[in-house]
């Protein structure tokens, strides 16, 4: 699929984070057909049982493709919220050090609240995780008082990826 543009990274999150040497480190990229997509890997610090990713950094990567993804859809990066609820459910072991693909969808949105599918597959296309996020629409900063969204998501990284494929 094609990518339209790319999505800031922040500095410390433990997911996008460019900064945080134990985080992902993942890249997000503004999809043609509106969905958000990221081809990530993560670590073997983030195992739970050898070969397998912790569940709780799996959920957090399904949570963080609930804001990019209303970028996504949006067309900009304006809007902030904050889950309030999450529903993972595990498919497959989810592995460490294989890339793998991460996809955000806005089901459907209201002026305060967001419906958004995420989901993370293998490279073949197998889905391994997926997650229903309920997210509410709020100013930066009623999130976090004092937080200046630009300076904490300061990276925009240029680079040559231009889709992004697996098998399905």
């Amino acid at each position: 699929m094609k990518v339209i543009s790319k999505q800031r990274n922040s500095r410390m999150c433990v997911i996008c984070g460019l900064d945080n040497q134990a985080g992902v480190r993942a890249h997000f990229y503004n999809m043609e057909d509106g969905s958000v997509m990221s081809r990530f890997q993560f670590a073997v610090h983030h195992q739970s049982y050898p070969g397998r990713v912790h569940g709780g950094m799996i959920t957090a990567m399904l949570d963080e493709m609930g804001l990019r993804a209303m970028w996504s859809k949006h067309g900009c990066e304006d809007d902030f919220g904050v889950t309030m609820s999450l529903t993972t459910r595990f498919r497959k072991p989810v592995p460490y050090e294989e890339f793998l693909i991460a996809k955000g969808e806005l089901l459907r949105e209201s002026t305060k609240f967001a419906v958004i599918c995420s989901q993370i597959f293998n490279l073949e296309g197998t889905l391994l995780a997926e997650g229903e996020l309920k997210y509410l629409k709020l100013d930066p900063q009623e999130i976090s008082a004092g937080a200046v969204v630009h300076e904490e998501m300061p990276y925009l990284i240029a680079d040559d990826v231009t889709e992004i494929n697996f098998s399905k």
